[in-house]
């Protein structure tokens, strides 16, 4: 039975309802994953670190998608909520349109850009090199980039989740199998560019399966079209997408931070370590998120029709989710955290233990990821992008940034894994503290 927004949600629906998107960003976390284990086992131990270094630049530049999907989605179902459905496909055509043509300017500028961008960042020799040659295959895809991460959030407000889910599915699939071809059969130099090529053709199957299902009639809500330039409706997408923005910007500079720091502390091992820690939590984190871009079109809705009893029924319902899962992450990222760190890194015994000491530590910030997670769109669902932006600035890049800068004076190498916990921890109570201010405003 088809689930509609205006639905009232119980905690089985909630979460059939949010599923498809959750495994939407879980299989998309597994085909990154599965990218790091070619090029670590095949491509060695150097381009693996080239690719974790460099892969935080890309994220910045992908980040276009990320607003224009969460902040243009609240928007777009707040406009159906309302019951002004031509209005929202406008605003649906817009956003699509201004995102792609940003995706084109930002991968046409971070090729010129990489290399001295890279080297920035501590790369020299044949890390550099490596760094260069990934991510201008890569940035070839951007814009379709861009596109696949906007439809995520669109296919939950069109009412077809699991039409979301198919799409990464076939994306990630792309992936897998060209990975397993070109980092197999090509000559040893050349695989970490058929790592590249694969992501890349990947990437631009997610943006154009979307494209030309909501180009073509449908039965979605959702369905591209003509539409004219609104400077007003692109501002209010990106200040109420601000905080999606800013929160993947600041994970991506986050990431330049760790490996910084682990440049220093451990050299090219620390950046390997972290690059482990950070595919297995883009799967783990891959849940809430997924979680929050299924719930807030659902949110969206309801506080477009002024239901307040299915808000705040959606709040509770969704902490005691985020609580649950996130106490469950970390007792199963305690027990996996050997062999996962054999599966990627068994060549090497010494990366290995040091691989499995710092996850030991980082895994417990999952216990507390889900709620900051939750609570920053929450607040983007509401149209209160400012409030969203606050949480996620903090929570990414003030908490977190401090810590990986001081800790690791206090404590080593295991600061730099703790800072984590500790920011994840901190932007819990920064997010209740919004929760109890706004709870009259918006009255859930």
């Amino acid at each position: 039975m088809r689930i509609h927004l205006s639905d009232h949600f119980t905690y089985g629906k909630l979460l059939r309802f949010t599923l498809p998107s959750i495994a939407m960003m879980i299989f998309t976390s597994v085909y990154s994953v599965v990218d790091g284990l070619f090029v670590s086992n095949f491509a060695g131990k150097t381009p693996f670190a080239a690719v974790n270094l460099i892969f935080p630049v890309l994220m910045i530049l992908g980040t276009v998608g990320f607003m224009f999907g969460t902040g243009g989605t609240a928007i777009v179902a707040k406009t159906l909520g309302a019951g002004n459905h031509e209005q929202a496909n406008r605003y649906f055509s817009l956003f699509v349109y201004f995102a792609f043509t940003v995706g084109v300017l930002l991968a046409a500028l971070g090729f010129v850009l990489i290399r001295p961008i890279a080297a920035a960042m501590g790369a020299v020799g044949e890390l550099l090199d490596c760094c260069v040659l990934y991510a201008r295959i890569v940035l070839l895809a951007l814009p379709m980039f861009s596109l696949q991460i906007l439809f995520q959030s669109f296919f939950v407000a069109a009412e077809k989740p699991k039409l979301g889910f198919w799409v990464t599915l076939s994306s990630g699939c792309t992936n897998m199998i060209l990975d397993s071809v070109l980092c197999t059969l090509l000559p040893q130099e050349w695989k970490l560019v058929g790592a590249a090529v694969a992501t890349a053709v990947s990437q631009t199957v997610g943006g154009l399966i979307p494209l030309f299902y909501f180009f073509r009639p449908n039965d979605s809500l959702l369905r591209l079209g003509s539409t004219r330039f609104d400077g007003k409706a692109v501002w209010r997408a990106c200040t109420n997408g601000s905080s999606e923005f800013m929160s993947n910007i600041s994970m991506s500079v986050v990431s330049i931070l760790f490996n910084l720091q682990l440049i220093k502390y451990a050299g090219e091992n620390g950046i390997s370590a972290y690059g482990v820690m950070m595919y297995v939590s883009m799967i783990f984190t891959a849940v809430f998120v997924g979680y929050s871009i299924g719930s807030s079109p659902v949110i969206s809705y309801h506080f477009g029709t002024q239901n307040t009893g299915e808000l705040k029924s959606l709040l509770h319902k969704s902490l005691v989710i985020c609580g649950s899962v996130g106490v469950g992450m970390v007792a199963a990222a305690e027990l996996m955290s050997v062999p996962l760190a054999r599966l990627f890194v068994g060549y090497d015994a010494e990366l290995k233990d040091l691989t499995v000491s710092g996850f030991r530590v980082f895994a417990l910030s999952f216990a507390f990821i889900g709620f900051g997670i939750f609570m920053s769109g929450f607040f983007t669902a509401l149209n209160d992008g400012l409030t969203s932006a606050i949480i996620s600035f903090v929570r990414t890049l003030i908490l977190e940034s401090a810590a990986v800068l001081i800790l690791p004076m206090l404590f080593g190498i295991n600061g730099i894994w703790f800072s984590t916990v500790f920011a994840e921890g901190a932007a819990v109570v920064l997010g209740v503290v919004f929760l109890f201010a706004k709870r009259k405003r918006y009255r859930y």
